[in-house]
């Protein structure tokens, strides 16, 4: 797209040796050289193409503007391989990134030095599903219909990703989609996680002050890891229905000595943290201590700073649907809806978006719908069985969007309560069961639960289903 003489490219980017940091320098290097990222694709690993006795490689994608015309982009591309430390080589060969234009705006380009479209988009699975992460299933500007007449196929791009094989290639032919925490990568897929939940507040609604103690945070961290929690998620602040908010500073005072406690914990290994927090000072201060994920539930609209920070921390970012605050989530106006899935895919998409321009990658990005948070029954009963719609939604903004990782917590909520008239919050665990496995079997993958035990052996009953009909 051109306009006031910026031109919309696609980046592609590959690295194998030290391949996460490799990425976030070129990031860091586009930007300052005018190359300014509007939208990411999902990271993907991949076998190595042509010469294969090498390291997998780590494919993704970026939509930019730029000022810079084609050549000039091409130079400055260039030049940002060289400072990574890209020398001339085996063709195909190992090297630590390598930086490809693949389409610029509406425009061809056959040069001795550049082809645009790159000219071997159709023919490469890697190269084709991160391109075709970064558009919608809708066509949102005349430079995506001009791609599509670019493509190979007279289909345009998303008929030849399908004849291809689309979706069916991930997970197999050396391709997954991977989610980088710390310097590892998690396939998502494989398994739905379980998040056990350690609420260190004196009011929320389920287990408000039982774990406040450091001894008895401890203890309930080993119960939960014991019990199979992939993840525990410490939470200083209370988000239940007319809470008060606390300062940043009484957040820390609660979080931070269990936070130090936990980490040290010989049973934490190979576990992961995450901090719920909307406080964007709280979010640097547990990711300076160990934790590894940073779960908003405001998606960065009660801190403005938030996805600044989360982006400069290089962590996984869960953004949640929520309207207004904890105090105001469910009043009238909040929870006047047409459409509850369509405008929480709508609504999260926006907030996705500004954590994209912030600098946050699709590929670190892990969505939550907000069951009880500014809706009622009705509306938390049709989440849970709206998730593939929720997904379509988002899909008609962003493809790429669409795939990341989905968490659900309907742990032991009023809605639970009013359904199964029950209102002790604590003896809402079989309805939760119940809602986990609707879930899970709908397309969620991560559970944030506060009884761990029982919903372990729900999610691998659903995941042993989902394998078997995939199979």
């Amino acid at each position: 797209m051109v306009e006031h003489c910026k031109v919309r490219s696609f980046i592609h980017r590959k690295a194998q040796c030290d391949r996460l940091q490799n990425f976030n320098e070129a990031l860091q290097l586009m930007k300052k050289a005018g190359i300014h990222i509007t939208r990411h694709a999902c990271l993907y690993e991949t076998a190595p193409a042509y010469v294969t006795n090498q390291p997998q490689f780590l494919n993704s994608a970026v939509r930019a503007v730029t000022k810079l015309g084609p050549h000039e982009l091409l130079s400055a591309v260039k030049n940002i391989e060289k400072q990574l430390g890209r020398t001339a080589g085996i063709r195909y060969g190992p090297r630590p990134i390598d930086l490809d234009i693949l389409l610029y705006g509406r425009y061809k380009v056959h040069s001795d030095t550049l082809t645009v479209p790159h000219e071997r988009i159709w023919e490469r699975p890697f190269v084709l599903a991160p391109l075709i992460d970064l558009l919608g299933s809708d066509v949102d500007t005349d430079d995506v219909a001009c791609w599509n007449s670019l493509a190979a196929d007279r289909g345009g791009l998303f008929e030849l990703w399908e004849k291809m094989g689309g979706e069916s290639l991930i997970g197999k032919e050396g391709m997954r989609r991977v989610l980088p925490i710390g310097n590892n990568l998690w396939d998502w897929s494989c398994k739905t996680s379980i998040m056990g939940v350690l609420n260190l507040t004196p009011d929320s609604f389920s287990d408000g002050g039982k774990f406040q103690p450091i001894e008895a945070a401890v203890s309930q961290v080993r119960s939960m890891v014991s019990d199979g929690a992939d993840m525990i998620d410490i939470g200083a602040q209370s988000t239940r229905p007319m809470a008060p908010m606390i300062s940043v500073e009484e957040e820390l005072d609660r979080l931070v000595p269990v936070l130090e406690a936990v980490t040290g914990m010989p049973e934490m290994s190979g576990k992961l943290i995450s901090v719920d927090t909307f406080y964007s000072e709280v979010a640097l201060e547990a990711v300076k201590r160990g934790a590894h994920i940073v779960n908003d539930v405001s998606a960065g609209q009660l801190d403005p700073q938030m996805h600044r920070v989360v982006a400069q921390l290089k962590v996984p970012y869960i953004a949640m649907h929520m309207r207004g605050d904890p105090s105001t989530m469910q009043n009238n106006e909040n929870l006047q809806y047409d459409d509850v899935c369509n405008e929480i895919a709508s609504e999260l998409h926006s907030r996705i978006r500004d954590a994209e321009l912030s600098g946050i990658p699709a590929w670190r990005i892990i969505v939550d719908p907000g069951i009880g948070f500014s809706k009622n029954t009705k509306q938390n009963l049709e989440i849970l069985g709206g998730i593939p719609k929720i997904r379509a939604e988002i899909a008609r903004r962003s493809l790429g969007l669409s795939h990341a990782p989905m968490l659900i917590g309907p742990s032991r909520k009023k809605f639970l309560g009013e359904v199964c008239s029950q209102p002790i919050a604590t003896k809402r665990d079989p309805a939760t069961v119940a809602a986990v496995t609707i879930g899970v079997l709908g397309g969620a993958n991560i559970a944030r639960v506060h009884n761990v035990r029982d919903n372990v052996d729900a999610v691998r009953l659903c995941d042993a289903m989902l394998k078997e009909k995939t199979s």
